[in-house]
């Protein structure tokens, strides 16, 4: 009998966690029915808003570069296509599950309604470990994935991203491979593609500058300014990193920084490209000499003015809700907080700025991106930031106006937007029969 090689595919399973608080598509459910209970939604459009529209789950055959063949798994979710295309990025990580993907997709269509762009929610990711795959797997990986996912996206259908472990390189991909299926060039089938390929200017920076702009309107209700608001910020890649690049040069004093392997803090403020550099040099922001190692749980509880949880899903749950000091939560990260923790968190009376609406400023630019392509007119970056801003503002301040009608949290007035202005859109369009 052959002998069978080890398969480098995670044999994590592709299913919810067992703990129904670490659970991303129950968090989504219990805040779309409190929601929804608020706006005395009819049971009819419950329905239809409280489950996705389409989900597809693909098996990914792939030569690897031993010439062994292994079968990755993949999904593409589209929620709602109520308000325009589906909008949502592509993940490739091991723990990647359905459940996790149908929540993610429901957020980006709440989160594409709150901002008020003509998109729906849609989101995709493959299990696999990208750190075990060359650059050569990985494309692999991605154009069999999108081929198989080709006839359910498209400019008019669905509009993938990038997301955890996928970059611009990975959207390069996914545009070649679907415009040589099309036959011609179709830049705007994706969006955080490279300059030189149709990207927009300032997409990279638009989730950190997001975070930054909602902040500093948060700021006022609480009469700080950058120059003596501390902030502490989970994560230091695509969305914490650049959040506390342009918030250190907007004043704010960044007071500590969390990464996967440890957490450095200086109460007089980090100096971030320093740190930035010191990372770059030896892989690790650990043992920054103008700085203090700290176990990076303790980024939660320190002593701040402003929290950023900027890197993953779940970090903040009813065990540890109640340590969090910071008078402002601002979710860099989609979905860092569990449905358990926000009552903890409104006990506390911490002034919580929810993902959909705090890190939409990537879809706002992404959305600006398949415009231009579309147009074929691309704009200067000072415009993208000025539009980006204006939008921000005008979402936090209606957000912010509906949880006073409403006399809830700031995330269920987010979702009570959200869900009136999706549902409005199917009321005007009907259900077709």
């Amino acid at each position: 009998m052959p002998s069978v090689s080890p398969s480098i595919v995670p044999e994590a399973a592709a299913d919810a966690s067992t703990d129904p608080e670490l659970n991303p598509w129950e968090s989504a459910a219990h805040r779309f029915d409190e929601a929804a209970e608020i706006l005395q939604l009819e049971d009819g459009m419950r329905k239809v808003l409280r489950q996705p529209a389409m989900e597809l789950t693909v098996h990914i055959p792939v030569v690897l570069d031993d010439g062994r063949i292994e079968v990755f798994t993949g999904y593409r979710v589209q929620h709602s296509i109520a308000r325009g295309p589906a909008k949502g990025g592509i993940r490739f990580a091991r723990d990647v599950s359905l459940d996790e993907v149908r929540a993610l997709a429901a957020w980006m269509t709440w989160k594409c309604a709150v901002v008020n762009i003509p998109f729906g929610g849609g989101k995709g990711g493959i299990i696999c470990e990208p750190e075990l795959l060359s650059e050569s797997e990985l494309e692999r990986i991605t154009r069999r994935y999108t081929a198989e996912i080709g006839e359910f996206i498209g400019p008019e259908r669905d509009v993938p991203a990038p997301d955890v472990n996928t970059n611009e390189q990975t959207m390069a991909w996914i545009m070649d491979t679907y415009s040589m299926h099309q036959r011609h060039t179709v830049t705007a089938v994706v969006t955080g593609k490279p300059l030189e390929l149709g990207g927009s200017l300032g997409r990279p920076e638009a989730t950190g500058r997001g975070c930054m702009i909602v902040t500093k309107e948060a700021l006022k209700r609480f009469g700080l300014s950058p120059e003596n608001t501390r902030v502490a910020i989970q994560g230091f890649g695509n969305v914490g990193g650049k959040a506390a690049r342009l918030m250190s040069r907007a004043g704010f004093k960044i007071v500590a920084i969390a990464e996967y392997d440890g957490a450095v803090y200086n109460r007089h403020g980090l100096d971030i490209a320093k740190l930035a550099e010191h990372r770059h040099e030896t892989g690790s922001i650990r043992q920054f000499s103008e700085a203090e190692d700290i176990d990076k749980a303790e980024i939660l509880s320190i002593d701040c003015d402003v929290l950023i949880p900027a890197a993953h899903e779940n970090v903040i749950t009813s065990g540890n809700a109640g340590q969090i000091k910071a008078k402002i939560l601002c979710e860099g990260a989609n979905g860092p907080t569990t449905f358990q923790a926000d009552s903890i968190l409104a006990e506390k009376k911490i002034f919580v700025i929810p993902d959909i609406l705090a890190n939409a400023g990537g879809v706002t630019v992404s959305y600006f991106e398949w415009v231009q392509d579309r147009q074929g007119y691309f704009w200067n970056e000072k415009l993208v930031n000025e539009r980006l801003e204006e939008i921000m503002v005008s979402s936090f301040e209606s957000v912010t106006g509906y949880a006073e009608k409403h006399s809830v949290n700031n995330r269920t007035a987010a979702y009570i937007l959200a869900l009136d202005r999706v549902a409005l859109a199917i009321r005007r369009r009907g259900l077709y029969a």
